[in-house]
C-alpha cells in the first residue's frame, strides 16, 4: 500500500491510501482505495508533516495485512477434553470486526488518539462498545464487566468508558461523515431516495430536565423522552441521526437534520420520503427551495372537503388488479409557510396527489376498528375508569343531558360514538400521497413511500436487538454518545 496524492480541480491535494494489484483478467496494474484521508491543506492543523505521517501509516497497514494473511499453526491432543474450568473466549465478534476495520473506523480513532488528550486507547473502547451493543447489549458498566468473555484486546478501566463518551460526542459529526464517505467509496451508496422518520426513547426518571422532556411518546409512556430523527439511504443503511428535546414536534425535526446533512455531505438532489408527521408547508418549501424533492403521505380523514371528495370519487380510478386501484392529479396547492419576519402566509405550489385503494388495507382497517370498538364497549361497561388507549376515540362523553340540562352521573355519560365510526368507515383502504415529483410514475412514488418500512424496522432493531434503552446516563453529551454508539452498531449490523 502507498500514499496517493491526487490534485483536485479546486487546487487542493487529496490524500488517500491505495493498494496496488494486478487485474487477473486484463493483467494490467490497478489500484484500490483503502482509506480516504482528506485534503492535505486541511491536515496541517493536526499533523506537523501529514505526508510523512500517512506514508508511515501506509507501510504499517501493509505489514498489518501481511500478518493477518499469515497462516496459523496449532496443535492439540485428540483425547483432550474441554472442561468448565478452561478459560474459553468468545470469537463471535470477528465478523463485526471485519466490517469495523473495512469501514476504517479503527484508523479514524487511531489518527485522533494523539490530539484527544486521553491516556487510554479510544479505538479499543469504541470497538468494544460497538461490538457488545450487538452481541450483549447492556449498560456501560455491565459491558465492561463482560469483556473477559470475549477475545478482546482491551487495556482500559471502567471509568475510562465514561471519560471516552465526552470524546466520542466531540467527534460525532466527523465520524458520521467518515463512515458515509467510506460506505460510498467501498460499497457505493444509493441516495436517490432518502427515508426519514422520528421515534423517541423514554427515560425511567421522575423528573424532566432541559433535554429529557415530556412529549408525545410513541409508546404512550408518561416519562420524559428524547426525540431521534434518522435518515436512511435506499439500501436501508443509516446515513445520519439527530437528537432533539422530548417536547419537539416531529415535523420540526426534518429541516435541521436535512440542513446539516446537505452542508456536510455535499449531496446532490435527493427525494425525501416520510410519513404524514413530516407533511408540513415548511418542510415542503425547504425541499423545493433546495432543489430537492419530497414524497409524503397525507391523512385522508384530516384533509379538506375538496380533497376528500377527490379521493372518494370513483371516477378516473385505474384498476391495477381486482383489489387495487389508483389515480392521480397535478394541482396548484396552497401551503402555509413562515417568512423571514416570522409571519405565516400562504404560497401556491404545483403538487402531485396520488390516491389509491387497497383491499388488504381495507380489511386491516376494519379488523383494527372492530377490536378497538370491542374494547371501547368493555371500557364503557366499566364506567368512568378509562385508561388511555386507541379505543378511547370511539367513546363519546355526554356530560350534560341536552334535553333537561341535567349533569349526568359517571356511569351514564359514556356511550359509543357511532357518528365517528360511520365517518371513519368511509375511508377504509384509501390512502393519499403528495409529492413534488410531477414527472415521476405513480407506481414508483407508491413503491418509494412503501419503502418506509425499512426505517421503521431499523427503529425496532434499536429498541429490541440493540436494546437502546434503558439509558443509564444523564449528561446530554453522554446521551448523545450512547445513541452515536447505537448508530454505529446499526450501520455495522446492517452492512453485516
Amino acid at each position: 500500500m502507498f500514499l496517493k496524492k491526487d490534485k483536485r480541480p479546486n487546487g487542493k491535494t487529496f490524500l488517500s491510501i491505495v493498494k496496488g494489484y494486478r487485474d487477473p483478467v486484463t493483467k494490467k496494474s490497478k489500484a484500490k482505495s483503502m482509506l480516504k484521508i482528506g485534503y492535505l491543506e486541511d491536515l496541517y492543523d493536526e499533523y506537523d508533516d501529514p505526508i510523512a505521517h500517512f506514508t508511515e501509516l501506509a507501510k504499517s497497514m501493509t505489514e498489518k495485512e501481511k500478518l493477518s494473511n499469515a497462516p496459523l499453526e496449532f496443535s492439540f491432543k485428540k483425547d483432550e477434553i474441554i472442561d468448565d474450568k478452561t478459560n474459553r473466549k468468545n470469537l463471535g465478534f470477528l465478523v463485526l470486526s471485519y466490517f469495523y476495520h473495512f469501514l476504517g473506523i479503527d484508523d479514524f480513532w487511531n489518527n485522533r488518539q494523539r490530539t484527544a488528550g486521553v491516556d487510554f486507547n479510544l479505538n479499543h473502547v469504541f470497538q468494544a462498545l460497538t461490538f457488545l451493543r450487538i452481541l450483549n447489549p447492556s449498560s456501560k458498566k455491565a459491558s465492561f464487566e463482560s469483556l473477559d468473555e470475549f477475545f478482546f484486546d482491551f487495556d482500559f478501566e471502567c471509568h475510562d468508558i465514561y471519560r471516552a463518551l465526552d470524546v466520542f460526542n466531540f467527534y460525532l459529526d466527523d465520524l458520521i461523515l467518515f463512515i458515509h464517505e467510506s460506505i460510498r467509496a467501498n460499497l457505493g451508496r444509493d441516495l436517490s431516495r432518502v427515508f426519514y422518520d422520528v421515534t423517541n426513547y423514554y427515560f425511567e426518571i421522575p423528573y424532566q430536565d432541559d433535554f429529557r422532556r415530556k412529549g408525545v411518546s410513541k409508546e404512550h409512556r408518561p416519562k420524559p423522552i428524547v426525540q431521534m430523527g434518522l435518515l436512511m439511504d435506499n439500501d436501508s443503511i443509516p446515513i445520519s441521526f439527530e437528537l432533539f428535546k422530548g417536547n419537539t414536534n416531529d415535523s420540526s425535526t426534518l429541516i435541521p437534520t436535512l440542513h446539516k446533512l446537505k452542508d456536510s455531505f455535499n449531496l446532490g438532489r435527493v427525494i425525501v420520503v416520510a410519513d404524514k408527521g413530516m407533511n408540513s408547508g415548511m418542510n415542503m418549501t425547504y425541499n423545493i427551495l433546495n432543489r430537492d424533492g419530497y414524497i409524503f403521505s397525507q391523512s385522508v380523514k384530516g384533509a379538506d372537503s375538496e380533497l376528500k371528495e377527490f379521493v372518494l370519487d370513483e371516477s378516473d380510478y385505474c384498476f391495477l388488479s381486482d383489489d387495487f386501484k389508483i389515480k392521480s392529479r397535478i394541482v396548484p396547492t396552497r401551503i402555509w409557510v413562515v417568512d423571514s419576519q416570522g409571519k405565516r402566509k400562504q404560497v401556491s405550489i404545483d403538487q402531485k396527489q396520488i390516491a389509491f385503494y387497497s383491499k388488504k388495507y381495507d380489511d386491516k382497517a376494519k379488523n383494527d376498528r372492530a377490536n378497538a370498538i370491542d374494547k371501547a364497549r368493555r371500557m364503557i361497561a366499566r364506567g368512568n375508569s378509562i385508561p388511555y388507549s386507541s379505543a378511547y376515540r370511539y367513546i363519546k362523553n355526554n356530560f350534560i343531558d341536552h334535553d333537561t340540562g341535567e349533569i349526568l352521573n359517571d356511569y351514564d355519560h359514556l356511550s359509543l360514538d357511532t357518528d365517528r365510526i360511520y365517518e371513519e368507515e368511509k375511508y377504509d383502504g384509501y390512502y393519499l400521497i403528495v409529492s413534488s415529483e410531477l414527472d415521476m410514475n405513480d407506481s414508483d412514488i407508491i413503491d418509494a413511500y412503501q419503502g418506509l418500512w425499512r426505517i421503521e424496522e431499523s427503529f425496532k432493531i434499536t429498541k429490541s436487538t440493540l436494546a437502546a434503552r434503558p439509558v443509564y446516563l444523564s449528561k446530554r453529551d453522554h446521551i448523545n454518545a450512547h445513541f452515536f454508539d447505537m448508530f454505529c452498531s446499526s450501520c455495522n449490523f446492517k452492512i453485516t
